[in-house]
């Protein structure tokens, strides 16, 4: 796109042209005014080198987030103010879920991956809001290599004539393989394994939609020179899983997701390839539940890495990247540069009662309240 078509329709800040993303690399620019766009505002919290992988909020307040250095941290006021509940050197949180503000669960990369991790308990439980962690062990099926992404999906069932919640945890992984599913249909109190390497080379990316239909993000072989990005879906509740998205070209591996319902999702297509000319980046989105995918443009430079994505209903969303992130509010047809941090890997979004809370996380942490 020529440079000089781009109006003041939004504006760029020196953070954003630093960061080497210029107006020239998009697709043409929303007609959306700067001055009605709110502002992702960085949180205070401590300084970290590289990306920090999850964050995750049972309510707009109480959240926390985690990174490599096996370090996770707690807030109780929205991000206002953030303490360290636990530390252990040697593993790398990867991932995180909670079913309430005191249980929840923390995937672990595990060995032989990325350098100075030690730790091969794949799954952590906690039971007092992460201040203390335990590992899950007792697993039917062989033990997970490492984790990537945690999905909980709460669902009615009636208990002794009570109507109650049950909640059903899952868990996979892992980028560089083996590829894995652990699920829990009891909130985490037993656990079943399942091996994946049959139908993925990886899994990056685990989330339901509905009791029985449910995605992964994948990447079609260990190898990413060899890998195309896919994307598998099940109808049974994870019995099986099917193809419905594979990319054409090498290098590639999808990483998150995001379904603002249950027909409506999207993912992020990375692609690895080294040649300078291969700068086309896409997403990937569905309409129709998931049964095909079409590929979205999203920008043409080589520098930029897409890891995050969220979005809030089927037509305004956001993409976090190596360099800075991106927003559509015509479901991903056009894309305009927001600052809202680098390296943004994860992106959550909670409804309030007068609009909505996000948080995007990489090598800080950024909140949007609208």
């Amino acid at each position: 796109m020529n440079p000089a078509r781009v109006t003041a329709a939004f504006t760029l800040d020196r953070r954003q042209l630093l960061a080497g993303i210029g107006a020239g690399a998009f697709c043409a620019p929303l007609s959306v005014n700067a001055a009605d766009q709110a502002l992702w505002v960085k949180q205070d919290t401590v300084a970290f080198k590289g990306k920090q992988d999850d964050i995750y909020f049972v309510n707009p307040d109480v959240g926390w987030y985690g990174n490599g250095k096996g370090k996770l941290y707690g807030t109780r006021d929205g991000g206002a103010h953030w303490d360290l509940l636990w530390e252990k050197p040697g593993t790398f949180v990867r991932a995180l879920g909670f079913i309430d503000e005191q249980v929840g669960f923390l995937g672990n990369v595990g060995t032989d991956y990325f350098p100075g991790v030690t730790d091969t308990n794949p799954l952590y439980m906690t039971q007092d809001g992460g201040r203390t962690w335990a590992p899950v062990t007792g697993i039917d099926g062989p033990t997970p290599k490492g984790l990537c992404a945690i999905d909980i999906w709460r669902e009615p069932f009636i208990n002794h004539g009570d109507l109650g919640m049950r909640s059903i945890v899952r868990a996979a992984g892992r980028v560089g393989s083996p590829a894995a599913i652990m699920v829990s249909r009891d909130g985490g109190l037993t656990w079943r394994s399942q091996d994946m390497t049959a139908v993925a080379g990886m899994i990056l990316d685990i989330k339901f939609v509905s009791p029985t239909v449910g995605f992964l993000a994948a990447a079609s072989d260990a190898s990413v020179d060899k890998s195309n990005a896919l994307v598998l879906r099940t109808k049974d509740a994870g019995k099986s899983w099917h193809p419905v998205y594979r990319s054409k070209r090498p290098w590639e591996i999808t990483w998150k997701l995001s379904f603002p319902t249950p027909q409506v999702g999207y993912v992020t297509v990375q692609n690895y390839d080294a040649d300078p000319t291969v700068a086309r980046r896409v997403i990937a989105k569905t309409s129709d539940g998931g049964n095909t995918w079409r590929e979205l443009a999203l920008v043409d430079d080589h520098a930029f890495q897409e890891f995050g994505i969220g979005f809030l209903d089927n037509e305004r969303g956001w993409v976090g990247g190596m360099t800075g992130g991106l927003e559509t509010r015509d479901g991903g047809r056009s894309w305009v540069p927001v600052d809202m941090g680098t390296k943004i890997n994860k992106i959550r979004i909670l409804k309030t009662p007068t609009g909505f809370r996000a948080f995007a996380i990489g090598e800080n942490v950024y909140r949007l309240d609208e």
